[in-house]
């Protein structure tokens, strides 16, 4: 396959940036889109050329660190993967691909492709954990948990950190990430002593980052690679209501 890829380069958060064009020659339908720009990437050095700045880590779909935006989707034109996930064959013979970074204040660029997650690390940081004693690890069957929510916890458990919900959203929103961080401990038992704690100072992180306000597009539950539901929004605004009415905190 003989392409033509139109790459955003920027070489750092105050860098005004454009939209330079390369050609990927030669490429296996089988190769994924990691791998094409390792060519592209290899071409550029043998001709002295900077090459294109990019995040990756696993290449296996779990680290989420693959945060591409192509021809006008987070990770590509294939639902309910990353981009280390997506292959060359999703593409025909001599196409034009536009590849972007994320686009959001809070998620400053560092160079090219790359851009600054850290906000993430933040909000996690503000109240996603346990930190009271639970105890030692008890027998699976000791604390009863029924199997639907069970599910539903470990279903939001599965949020990699990738950032597509924000990159997804009109207003770079991150109420899907954190909804889920707050959705996988307020359901199990262990994470009950913190939880309208929790969910507050969360939100507060959330919006001193500068994500913007969620207004039910859905377009963030489309482009999730792990499929995250909306429901998690749903429930972290009720958990929040419900702080701010009768338990809130000062944080």
């Amino acid at each position: 396959m003989n392409l033509t890829l139109k790459v955003w380069r920027q070489a750092n958060a105050s860098d005004k940036g454009g939209f330079v064009t390369y050609k990927a020659e030669n490429i296996s339908p089988d190769m994924s889109f990691l791998e094409m720009l390792d060519v592209v990437n290899e071409d550029l050095l043998k001709k002295g050329t900077d090459p294109i700045h990019f995040d990756h880590d696993c290449r296996e779909g779990i680290c989420g660190m693959c945060s591409l935006y192509i021809n006008g989707r987070p990770h590509g034109p294939k639902r309910a993967i990353t981009t280390c996930q997506l292959h060359m064959r999703s593409f025909k013979d001599g196409e034009t691909i536009t590849i972007e970074p994320w686009r959001a204040t809070a998620f400053p660029v560092i160079k090219d492709l790359a851009v600054d997650r850290s906000a993430f690390d933040r909000i996690q940081q503000a109240g996603g954990y346990v930190s009271v004693n639970t105890g030692g690890v008890p027998d699976a069957n000791e604390i009863a948990i029924p199997k639907v929510i069970a599910d539903e916890a470990f279903n939001s458990a599965t949020c990699i950190q990738c950032g597509a919900c924000v990159a997804a959203c009109k207003n770079a929103s991150a109420m899907l990430f954190v909804s889920a961080k707050v959705s996988q401990l307020a359901l199990l038992p262990q994470g009950q002593p913190e939880r309208y704690r929790r969910v507050q100072s969360m939100v507060a992180q959330m919006d001193a980052e500068g994500f913007g306000g969620c207004t039910n597009t859905g377009a963030c539950e489309i482009e999730c690679p792990k499929e995250i539901s909306m429901t998690n929004i749903n429930r972290m605004r009720r958990d929040f209501f419900t702080a701010k009415l009768f338990k809130e905190e000062e944080i």
